[in-house]
């Protein structure tokens, strides 16, 4: 389910929306909420990324290492996308329209929009109080200074997914994922 190059295309639809320049910060946590919401919504997320309580909140581990340099970018995905510049933030290196955005859905794009809507005027910081605050992001928990995973169950329920229910959409998605995996293999 992660797909390197539908994560670039979100990351640089929401740059786009600001402008086409953002924060790390900033970026991480509007495609952690629109994750969430897409979860919410039509019960599969956007980025497949996997899920990590850290100090500043909620980030998508994958997400973070191609941000840091820690993994290197593929082509046609975040590099092909996105440029990093000084003072950790991101811009957008090529245009971005929806023709272009073909690893995104209408529907995924339509989350992305409202997202954007909803949270793009707030500041990094005032994300990061944001995804701090149980009541808005109760699978979040301090992880003292380490990283924790934040299990996918635990998203689908703070998104009001009953457990049976969310036990369920997590099994689905594992297995896509394992699937994906295995295939990448052959």
């Amino acid at each position: 389910m992660f797909d390197e190059t539908k994560l670039a295309q979100a990351a640089a639809y929401l740059v786009d929306k600001r402008n086409g320049r953002m924060s790390h910060l900033k970026l991480i946590k509007l495609l952690y909420l629109a994750d969430r919401e897409a979860l919410r919504r039509y019960e599969s997320p956007i980025t497949g990324d996997n899920y990590v309580a850290m100090s500043h909140g909620p980030v998508l581990s994958r997400t973070l290492d191609l941000m840091n340099g820690f993994v290197p970018p593929n082509a046609e995905g975040w590099a092909g996308w996105l440029s990093d510049v000084q003072n950790y933030e991101v811009t957008t290196i090529r245009p971005v329209y929806r023709e272009v955005l073909d690893h995104l859905s209408d529907a995924e794009i339509g989350v992305l929009h409202d997202t954007f809507e909803r949270y793009g005027h707030m500041t990094r910081w005032e994300l990061r109080d944001l995804t701090h605050d149980p009541k808005q992001i109760p699978e979040w928990h301090d992880p003292k200074g380490t990283s924790r995973p934040i299990h996918l169950g635990r998203v689908l329920e703070a998104v009001g997914k009953p457990p049976a229910l969310a036990q369920r959409i997590r099994e689905e998605l594992e297995a896509r994922q394992n699937l994906d995996d295995l295939f990448a293999r052959l």
